[in-house]
């Protein structure tokens, strides 16, 4: 599904408008609809219940005009608060608040510390409330007027509708200044926008409903949106397939370099997500003097001593070795628990200029890769870069702050920079492609928030490029199934999750695409 900034709903919905000739007032009425539709679905019956709608002078309060009286023809006592004066209603709003007039309805222009009592009051008789404040174009600081309001809402304890955002969440980059809405539902008109997807908008969303509101198909699927989530529909269609006479030879082979004394577990992590996720030979490559250490901790996979130093540390004479056995390999992955002894980081560079496969980069190769990102751009192959904040940091010479308060404009700069993909990690993890295209990912949660989940992850995609994918396509399956499998073990606790049961939960979450539902 696309995901689209304000700036281009905005002109989504003016191509509606202009192109298609549909009334601005009627994709206002279609919204509003929308809003007390999830209403009634939610609560059952509206009758009798008590309704406060809080107004901007906006369309976002145009829409909760509409709601008003949809809310008060189904039965609802409706009270509308109104932030600004009735005159400063312009355009559609206004059309909508006339019709509201003529009914009689409640409406009160918050002026004055009486009008702020009888919100106060108001609110805590309420049933729902609805949040029409401010919608997506909001960005910065809420005045002060709309944080108390903000305040009073959240504070009240009643569930909260927002309409298209939560009020005080940007809509390009989730990012809250101050305070914004914590809403049980949101409905969004169109496409969800990145604010409710990125964190921390996210936490402040609650559960996301998604209405066309009767915009034309065409333009919501258009190519010029760069922005989109991924979706289990996605992840099915581009899982390799598998024939009933197919044997380990079709479904490829796995070359994972990594590993040095005393991190010989990210190298196990990583070849068990590989082979989890189902490649057919994985062959984990570790330095001659730590092999019986990973060969101990592995069964179902090869393990290859290469040339190396005390510690396990490889060095240009392991290239050879490393070169002749890509001749049998279909994807090469390089860096878990690799280390970051000086010669690693020069075998490291070499490998990435010289190797013609498909490449997943990770953890202490980017390390290496950040004493010069410009080696992405002269690899031979499509490289794929999964860092965490900190190692993007280290890569871009940005701060962490940065980085999380721009997740996603950051990622699609250094794909198109560097020439590869970027999976920035994280909650809401980022797959930037450089042609632009961005994935934003929804599966995930805090209990994988605990060390070897992003070897496991590593793995994963190498296996997929293995089995036959893009690294494009093995990108979006992998962030999105290591997610998947991390919602299906926290499904009994979060707590205690371990990168280990991550990539035991891996078939499972494969098997819950398959089948549209989760598997035990």
């Amino acid at each position: 599904m696309k995901v689209a900034t304000a700036q281009e709903m905005k002109q989504i919905d003016r191509k509606a408008i202009d192109m298609y000739g549909i009334p601005g007032v009627v994709l206002m009425e279609n919204a509003g609809t929308a809003i007390v539709k999830c209403l009634e679905k939610v609560n059952g019956s509206l009758t009798g219940k008590k309704v406060i709608v809080l107004a901007g002078k906006g369309n976002n309060g145009g829409d909760g005009f509409v709601i008003a009286r949809h809310l008060a023809n189904h039965g609802a006592k409706v009270k509308v608060f109104l932030f600004c004066s009735q005159q400063a209603i312009a355009g559609d709003a206004k059309v909508h608040l006339a019709i509201l007039v003529q009914m009689g309805l409640d409406i009160m222009e918050i002026s004055g510390e009486r009008d702020w009592d009888r919100l106060k009051i108001a609110l805590s008789f309420a049933d729902y409330l609805v949040d029409a404040l401010v919608g997506t174009g909001f960005h910065g600081r809420l005045s002060a007027t709309l944080e108390q309001a903000v305040s009073f809402m959240n504070q009240s304890g009643k569930p909260i509708y927002a309409v298209d955002i939560p009020s005080g969440v940007q809509g390009n980059d989730g990012q809250v200044t101050t305070q914004a809405v914590k809403a049980a539902y949101t409905v969004t008109f169109g496409l969800p926008k990145p604010g409710l997807l990125i964190y921390p908008g996210a936490d402040y969303a609650g559960k996301i409903i998604v209405d066309d509101i009767g915009v034309p198909t065409n333009l919501l699927t258009s190519g010029e949106i760069k922005q989109n989530v991924i979706t289990a529909l996605d992840v099915l269609e581009r899982l390799p397939k598998r024939t009933a006479s197919c044997h380990k030879g079709d479904m490829g082979w796995a070359f994972i370099v990594a590993g040095s004394e005393g991190f010989t577990g990210a190298a196990a992590l990583a070849a068990q997500g590989a082979l989890r996720s189902g490649a057919g030979k994985v062959t984990l490559g570790v330095g001659e003097s730590i092999y019986s250490i990973a060969a101990t901790k592995l069964t179902e996979v090869m393990v290859k001593s290469l040339p190396d130093k005390v510690g396990g540390v490889l060095t240009r004479d392991s290239l050879p070795a490393i070169q002749s056995f890509l001749a049998q390999a279909d994807v090469l992955a390089l860096g878990p628990g690799l280390g970051r002894d000086e010669r690693t980081l020069s075998l490291v560079t070499e490998l990435i200029q010289s190797v013609q496969l498909p490449l997943v980069i990770d953890a202490d190769a980017l390390y290496a890769v950040a004493k010069d990102p410009s080696v992405l751009g002269s690899s031979q192959a499509l490289c794929i870069v999964t860092p965490h904040p900190g190692e993007m940091a280290a890569l871009t010479g940005l701060t962490i702050e940065e980085i999380q308060s721009n997740r996603l404009a950051v990622a699609r700069q250094y794909a198109a920079e560097w020439k590869s993909i970027v999976i920035l990690k994280g909650a809401a993890t980022i797959v930037a492609f450089p042609d632009g295209e961005v994935y934003i990912n929804t599966t995930g949660n805090v209990g994988m928030a605990t060390g070897g989940t992003g070897d496991v992850l590593t793995g994963m995609i190498t296996a997929f490029i293995a089995q036959g994918c893009s690294s494009h396509d093995a990108a979006i399956i992998g962030v999105y199934l290591h997610g998947l499998a991390g919602d299906l073990l926290a499904e009994n606790s979060p707590v205690g999750m371990t990168a280990g049961d991550l990539a035991q939960a891996i078939p499972a979450a494969v098997c819950g695409i398959y089948t549209g539902k989760k598997c035990e």
